[in-house]
């Protein structure tokens, strides 16, 4: 099932980079055991509230499509049967503060000894190379870092976080491709080799037209509320009952845009005229366009656009997005039937593949659920699982 089935993934990671790589390569067929300390498990299990019969909601959004054993790793025994299931992988996923899979005896060096083939992938906040490597990283701290607060808000307010972790999960999707671009080389050479990305680097990257200004001009642009930085119009206006969102930013839409307002006056207004004079007028062109927006609600502008072609659409809450007919066309929003929660849904994969389809059936698991069973597929025999049990060096839920 998926175009990684077969692939076998150890996470051992926690909260949002890591189980977010996690769960892509899930999604896609991979076979991912995530590994949780004992005795409290992914931090995101305290993510609380909301939880569903005491399971955290947040934790079953990060970790469906996963198994899930349980390890205190400080226990010799545990941290032996770890390097026995990680000689059978093919990949390990972590994104611990560096250094801290050294003082384990689970770095990249040690593992590879004994698997020459694995991919492992080491997510953290700075990258392990550097002179801030040693820090530990969160995605605050990577938005403040790698210039985005500087450049979310509206002109002349305070930094402000982007709403969602964004340098967690872009990190995350980073490490994905990295693990898979990996694979296509391991598929090519045997070869495995260490994958490493940051939440700075993940924050670095979503400033490209930022940068690239800058870079071009010197010139610092700071937030723009909605807007673009570079073209015009392209952002939010409020209407008469709320906004929408309008990207009218070339000059046909522009010009179908002036049609749907019935508005040829702004057609015609020197000041724009063109992209270049939009985005040097921008305050006065809001201006006119928001006067003109107001004077209907938005179902009746968004019908208008939608027939002359200019991209529009409604600014949702999270509750319409998740009950929004193209997102269930798409199947990001998937039911699944969790051992304790109960039924529950979940977001699911973003990525559709023609041949090979990704599925999202499994809830994310209890402490421990799989434990027993991914230790015997690995090797281990009854006695010897009973016994990690019954030292408190594993967890069977």
């Amino acid at each position: 099932m998926g175009p990684l089935a077969g692939l076998k993934v150890i996470e051992v990671a926690h909260i949002m980079s890591g189980p977010t790589a996690g769960m892509l390569l899930a999604d896609m067929g991979a076979d991912v055991i995530k590994v949780e300390r004992v005795p409290d498990g992914d931090d995101t299990r305290r993510f609380t509230p909301p939880e569903v019969n005491g399971e955290s909601s947040a934790f079953m959004m990060m970790n469906r499509n996963k198994r899930g054993i349980a390890l205190d790793l400080k226990h010799p025994a545990a941290k032996a049967a770890l390097l026995r299931i990680i000689d059978q992988a093919d990949v390990v996923v972590e994104n611990f503060r560096v250094g801290t899979m050294d003082r384990l005896g689970l770095s990249y060096e040690v593992l590879r000894r004994s698997n020459p083939r694995l991919i492992y992938c080491a997510l953290s906040g700075y990258g392990l190379t550097g002179p801030d490597a040693s820090k530990g990283g969160f995605d605050l701290v990577a938005q403040g870092l790698s210039g985005l607060m500087r450049i979310t808000g509206d002109p002349g307010g305070p930094p402000i976080k982007v709403g969602s972790p964004v340098t967690d999960i872009n990190a995350g999707i980073l490490g994905a491709l990295g693990i898979v671009s990996a694979y296509v080389h391991l598929l090519r050479t045997g070869e495995g080799q260490r994958v490493d990305t940051s939440l700075l680097e993940a924050g670095v990257m979503q400033t490209f037209w930022q940068s690239a200004i800058f870079i071009g001009s010197g010139r610092e642009i700071g937030p723009l509320g909605s807007a673009h930085p570079m073209t015009a119009p392209y952002q939010a206006f409020e209407t008469g009952d709320g906004w929408i969102t309008v990207g009218a930013s070339n000059q046909v839409n522009y010009v179908r845009l002036t049609q749907v307002l019935e508005a040829p006056e702004l057609r015609d207004d020197p000041r724009f005229a063109d992209n270049k004079l939009r985005m040097a007028n921008l305050e006065a062109l809001v201006d006119e366009l928001t006067l003109r927006f107001k004077r209907k609600p938005s179902a009746v502008w968004l019908e208008a656009l939608d027939a002359a072609g200019v991209p529009a659409g409604a600014v949702k809450t999270i509750e319409q997005m998740l009950e929004d007919p193209q997102v269930h066309a798409r199947d990001m929003v998937v039911d699944l039937e969790h051992p304790r929660a109960g039924d529950t849904q979940a977001i699911g994969c973003p990525i559709k593949f023609s041949a090979t389809p990704s599925r999202v059936t499994r809830p994310a698991p209890m402490l421990g659920q799989h434990t027993s069973e991914v230790l015997s597929e690995f090797g281990f025999g009854a006695d010897e699982i009973r016994d990690l049990v019954a030292s408190g060096a594993a967890v069977q839920a």
